[in-house]
């Protein structure tokens, strides 16, 4: 381990505070005007804050709880629970108070910052089922002025606790900081809970710093660049880049006024280091269908054309030095015409790193990019172990997620990996695996001889180090005539339809062959319908109408013509409400829940393996206002031509 380097997280903000003090760390956008912090006004801030928690009683290897939207005071909160020596847990901002009360009990939390009333409303009625809770701190105060509890202090109220700081107070902090050692455990990140409960990952210092250093290399993430901290820290990636990485590197981290502004934001800022998850690239690859069906016909031809020569030009990389002349002459006017423009709206003019993770992401979604001048990369990994695989390189394989990344830092070894016999993933190395919170014998069902089982099927790819993600290892289905195929892959694919919001492919050994329930995009094919002269009222009644039922065969047929012939779907429906994730159905990190999502849409499952033409259905949904309802609906079957599904039809 290199002993010059900080060891911590708090160790280099006062590294940075002390070598770049009047250097700009973060900027918010509060009231339409960006607020600029210094390392030492950040530095600042988290040794005010330390000193609240000392007063409060917050001690080391204690647990504070995070609940908030990405703004500085999150990341200042987070530093100052690590410079006390506690360690920290980011929820996602909208978790329910059932998800925060598991979470509290399961990490014996002490404190809770909470950013405003509707979080505060979550925390305050935990405090009389857990004795250990003793603080809730908040920093927006509206609506809270009418509040008391002896527990409940706002942020400068926190602040004031140590007021003014003197000498001392600064000794202290000093002194608590540098007791700080890579090996401490800095945040416990909690799994999705897609299989079970969640399970708190133990993550370290030397966890986020490891994973942060690789992605600096790897991605060649330059000084002081710019980004836009959207992704919820209750992400291990967030963690590793805007947390970790804008300290080590350091970037320049910058948070939108609203979560409703981040699009403006980014278009505003046109910052160099974007990270979406998939589902916000395929968000922004739907604004730009949904665009086009607003242009005139000319304005729709010319984009498409544009798009063409982008595409023929950047197939898989951003060097067009070897494509055909025409195409490098044609490609200055299509980039003037129709990609620069489309970059600057989407706010990607200066994404020069530009990446995705989390979870699967259609090739198509990386060719759309490309041919518009952004080389989008994907990051894979998880919690419990760190990075696995990048895009690296001059060139992009969208048929893959990258290649494995075996370099080593201070504060990890280079990984290894292999394949199991049922063709899951296995690796050991890197930061290693320090298990999850409580939770001993969950930690050694995760370990196969010295190896991290990560659960997932992959497969090798052209090269010896690139590996193609296929679904979880449980996942992997077969049909009753023994054929093996993947729902993820399939999802992934029909996902990237501007008018497919979310899908949930099914298929067992008791099947003869492939379904789908399917969720439409409201907002799309609301434009769709205006535009097509379809009337409607509700979403559901747009779900169903019989021209959005044959548009979404043809997406699906187009989905269809790529697939084994065993594993093309037949019938679908659409779902006559979204999925939602405060009605179970959805993990926060938007990923399907799929036994719940099976038992509640069971009706409508056996009806579309049963050639029924219309189910009635009653789904319990939740209002944003809290109320709990009925929806009543007739469900149509939709049915794939089969002429698209035998594969007659060419592309």
């Amino acid at each position: 381990m290199s002993e010059h380097k900080p060891q911590t997280l708090p160790q280099w903000l006062v590294h940075n505070a002390a070598t770049r003090p009047q250097e700009v760390a973060q900027r918010y956008k509060c009231e339409g005007v960006w607020k600029e912090f210094s390392w030492a006004d950040v530095r600042d801030e988290v040794r005010a804050l330390a000193l609240g928690l000392r007063a409060r009683g917050v001690q080391r290897g204690q647990t504070v709880v995070l609940l908030s939207e990405n703004r500085p005071e999150l990341y200042w909160a987070e530093w100052a629970t690590m410079a006390v020596g506690a360690k920290a847990v980011a929820l996602y901002p909208d978790a329910a108070e059932s998800e925060v009360n598991y979470v509290v009990e399961d990490a014996q939390a002490v404190c809770v910052f909470a950013e405003d009333q509707e979080q505060v409303d979550k925390v305050l009625p935990l405090m009389a089922r857990h004795d250990n809770l003793h603080t809730v701190v908040w920093w927006e105060s509206g609506g809270l002025w009418s509040y008391k509890h002896t527990g409940l202090l706002g942020w400068d109220a926190l602040k004031a606790l140590a007021h003014p700081v003197g000498p001392a107070d600064e000794a202290w902090f000093e002194h608590e900081v540098a007791l700080g050692q890579s090996s401490d455990i800095a945040v416990l990140s909690y799994t999705s809970g897609t299989t079970g409960l969640p399970k708190g990952v133990i993550t370290t210092h030397a966890s986020l710093m490891h994973n942060a250093e690789l992605i600096g290399q790897t991605l060649q993430v330059p000084t002081g660049c710019e980004y836009l901290s959207y992704i919820p820290l209750s992400w291990s990636t967030e963690q590793w880049v805007g947390v970790t990485m804008g300290l080590m590197r350091p970037l320049r981290v910058n948070f939108a006024e609203r979560p409703d502004q981040i699009q403006e934001a980014i278009r505003e800022l046109a910052c160099e280091l974007v990270f979406f998850g998939p589902r916000q690239w395929e968000s922004l690859a739907a604004r730009v269908h949904a665009r086009m069906l607003d242009a005139p016909p000319w304005r729709q031809k010319v984009v498409d054309w544009g798009v063409h020569i982008g595409r023929l030009a950047r197939a898989d990389q951003l060097d067009t030095r070897t494509r055909a002349w025409w195409v490098r002459a044609l490609l200055p006017i299509a980039d003037t015409l129709v990609l620069r423009p489309l970059r600057e709206q989407l706010g990607l003019k200066r994404a020069g790193i530009a990446f995705t993770g989390g979870a699967a992401v259609a090739p198509d979604i990386f060719r759309l990019f490309a041919a518009m001048g952004v080389m989008l990369r994907n990051i894979y990994g998880c919690s419990e172990f760190g990075l696995i695989t990048v895009h690296q390189g001059a060139r992009v394989n969208a048929e893959t997620i990258g290649e494995t990344v075996s370099l080593s830092s201070p504060w990890g070894a280079p990984m290894e990996w292999r394949l199991s016999d049922n063709g899951g993933l296995e690796i050991r190395g890197g930061a290693g695996f320090d298990g999850y919170w409580g939770k001993p014998e969950k930690s050694a069902e995760k370990m196969n001889d010295g190896w991290f089982q990560t659960g997932d099927a992959v497969g090798q790819g052209s090269s010896a180090n690139e590996l193609i993600y296929y679904d979880r290892v449980e996942h992997m289905n077969r049909l009753k005539s023994g054929h093996l195929f993947s729902k993820q892959f399939i999802e992934v694919r029909l996902r990237f339809s501007p008018y497919i919001r979310e899908v949930m492919v099914v298929g067992d050994p008791t099947r003869e062959h492939v379904t789908a329930l399917v969720n439409i995009d409201g907002d799309v094919f609301g434009r769709w319908a205006e535009h097509h002269g379809v009337s409607f009222t509700t979403f559901t009644d747009l779900s169903q109408r019989p021209e959005v039922l044959a548009q979404v065969a043809k997406e699906i047929a187009l989905v269809n013509r790529a697939l084994p012939e065993q594993a093309r779907l037949r019938n679908f429906v659409n779902l006559p409400k979204e999925l939602d994730a405060d009605e179970g159905e959805l993990t926060r990190t938007r990923k399907l829940k799929r036994d719940f999502i099976e038992q509640r849409y069971g009706v409508l499952i056996e009806a579309m393996y049963a050639d029924q033409t219309t189910t009635a259905i009653e789904i319990p949904v939740r209002y944003q206002d809290g109320r709990a309802g009925i929806l009543r609906a007739d469900v149509t079957t939709g049915r794939v031509p089969p002429a698209a599904r035998n594969g007659d039809q060419k592309p």
